[in-house]
């Protein structure tokens, strides 16, 4: 008992105030760690609610995973953290050993740990202009798709007949143009978790896909893409699409190089999907700035280094998880969370010797 009662003051005694930038999967998976830890997380969140982007996805690959468990699983075990929805942070003043944190809805938190879960933000389709976004009718994103299959409302889907659709990866990723030379890690393995559930809804629709290259790194990616291929019959082009038009009906031209075959390809679909990629979440700047936070090449926050401190920043108490460091799997994502915890908890835990 006198054991038990030790130990119970020991974890009272260590009880820590983290503030925890962002509400979204990373932001939720740390807060339910911590307070399983016995500390006590404040999540801020700019938006009207949680989960971030993937509270937007219907299905996740590779499983084909309903979002929204995820989602409710992680706010329902972090639901005794105290979390401020439609706030953001006004500034940040660096005190001697803590931080004085300000809130827009004029709350003061005094920290000694802040954690950034920033996130990400889809790179604006509008910006490559030759693929017609916003210009051509039949000419949508990933995640516009992504809210037609959690809604079913959507004027160029719903009540059409869809014969033909087309996928184009790589949307302001891997383009100097775009000023993004990075890979977005997951467009990949998203176009082809989407192209399957559209052959799904449309079985009689022909699919295209059409890449640079094809990176399918994670668990059980290359046996989708198989599967893609195999059961469902989706086609795999290897190119980048050249021009993107409009015939009289309506209906998208698609004129691509198929590198594979040697000889150009000309298509005519009902719908063109395109694969938006990640890049940096402004928001993550701008708190970062406050800090005097590095910004990497990238345009993501810079981590103490790639492979050792992913989650730590240059400045003592600040952490990063997620993808507010850059492109994340939604495993990644949840992993990096517990990481930055236990490295948190771990420098509470030395500080109370």
């Amino acid at each position: 008992c006198v054991r038990d009662c030790r130990r119970a003051s020991s974890v009272s005694d260590m009880k820590e105030i983290v503030v925890i930038i962002g509400g979204g999967i990373a932001g939720l998976e740390a807060a339910t760690q911590l307070l399983k830890l016995g500390h006590s997380p404040i999540i801020v969140e700019k938006s009207e609610r949680l989960g971030g982007h993937v509270a937007d996805w219907n299905r996740l690959f590779p499983d084909l995973t309903p979002a929204k468990d995820i989602v409710e699983e992680l706010i329902a075990s972090s639901k005794d953290a105290n979390i401020f929805l439609k706030t953001e942070i006004s500034f940040i003043n660096r005190l001697k050993d803590s931080y004085n944190v300000m809130l827009s809805n004029g709350i003061s938190i005094s920290t000694r740990y802040i954690l950034y879960t920033t996130g990400f933000k889809l790179f604006d389709a509008q910006k490559k202009e030759e693929y017609g976004y916003s210009i051509y009718n039949q000419v949508i994103t990933n995640a516009d798709l992504e809210q037609w299959f959690n809604t079913g409302k959507d004027k160029r889907i719903s009540g059409k007949e869809i014969s033909k659709i087309g996928f184009v990866h790589c949307v302001g990723s891997r383009d100097e143009k775009a000023r993004n030379s990075q890979c977005s890690k997951v467009c990949c393995i998203t176009a082809i978790k989407q192209a399957i559930e559209m052959k799904e809804k449309f079985p009689d629709a022909e699919i295209y896909c059409f890449y640079m290259d094809l990176r399918l790194f994670g668990k059980k990616f290359e046996d989708f893409y198989i599967k893609a291929q195999r059961d469902y019959g989706i086609h795999f082009i290897r190119g980048r699409v050249s021009e993107v038009s409009e015939n009289i009906d309506g209906r998208v031209i698609v004129k691509a190089e198929d590198t594979l075959a040697g000889k150009p390809l000309k298509v005519t679909l009902d719908l063109l999907v395109l694969m938006s990629g990640m890049v940096c979440n402004p928001e993550s700047t701008k708190a970062a700035s406050m800090l005097s936070l590095p910004i990497d090449s990238d345009g993501f926050l810079q981590s103490s280094d790639n492979v050792f401190h992913i989650t730590s920043s240059p400045r003592k108490g600040v952490y990063y998880a997620g993808a507010c460091t850059g492109p994340k799997t939604v495993p990644e994502t949840l992993a990096e969370a517990r990481s930055a915890v236990l490295e948190i908890h771990s420098d509470i835990t030395n500080q109370k010797k």
